[in-house]
């Protein structure tokens, strides 16, 4: 995953459902979850945090891309992210410009933020 993020939300319980459903396809879940905020990651380790304050300043676009096990789980994640209301920003496709083997998918979630899907492994044709 990523060792740690956190991001505010306009809408906590919508963002919640947005990522139960985008991050399931990756393997991660709820692992703590407070009135106010909801860690996500593998069992145990909530690197992914979601945030709503009463005095929480405007919104900020933030990009963040969550590891992914193999291709397919990059393609899920779109599938996920679109069912669940999000703008693609770039279909899944490789990137050799980051780096050979580097396969990625990039979405606007619910409140902005520019949400990433990438696998580094990536062997055309294989």
């Amino acid at each position: 995953m990523i060792d740690h993020l956190g991001i505010n939300c306009a809408d906590l319980s919508a963002a919640k459902d947005f990522y139960d459903q985008v991050l399931a396809p990756l393997g991660y879940g709820r692992v703590l979850d407070y009135d106010v905020a909801v860690g996500y990651g593998p069992e145990g380790d909530p690197a992914f945090w979601l945030g709503s304050y009463e005095d929480m300043p405007p919104q900020r676009e933030i990009h963040v891309a969550f590891r992914a096990a193999d291709v397919a789980a990059v393609h899920a994640f779109h599938d996920a992210a679109v069912a669940a209301g999000a703008e693609v920003l770039h279909e899944p496709r490789p990137w050799p410009e980051y780096h050979p083997g580097y396969y990625g998918v990039f979405v606007r979630d619910l409140d902005g933020n520019n949400v990433e899907a990438v696998f580094h492994g990536y062997v055309a044709g294989a």
